[in-house]
């Protein structure tokens, strides 16, 4: 069982990912912003993180840089739909700032979910 932490300023998504991954036998938390986010990391030391980009007061951008300086074994998901621009340039600069893997939303849940495993299985 892995400790993961999802950010994402969409409840449904977030609700979502959340359901599908304790269903895989993890632990999780949920996060609405980056601020959040890190508080929460502090608290929880999770294995892994799936966040968002486009997000209010911390975004994900941000979140990877500052999170990859604290832990740098920390397995790192970018989810992205973009937002007022493309996708590539933000998934594409969450790649450059050390997430371990990216995704376009809509999401492929079956992707997404293989991408943790192998994420989760690389840290043995």
């Amino acid at each position: 069982m892995a400790r993961i932490l999802i950010i994402d300023d969409e409840t449904a998504i977030s609700v979502m990912l959340k359901r599908m991954i304790e269903k895989a036998g993890h632990e999780t938390r949920i996060a609405v912003n980056g601020v959040e986010g890190i508080q929460l990391f502090d608290n929880f030391s999770p294995d892994l993180l799936i966040t968002d980009i486009v997000m209010p007061e911390k975004e994900g951008l941000e979140l990877i840089f500052e999170l990859r300086r604290k832990n740098p074994e920390l397995k790192i998901i970018a989810i992205s739909g973009g937002g007022r621009f493309q996708y590539e340039g933000y998934l594409s600069s969450a790649k450059h700032l050390g997430a371990n893997m990216v995704f376009q939303k809509p999401l492929d849940l079956k992707a997404l979910m293989s991408g943790i495993s192998d994420l989760l299985q690389a840290k043995k």
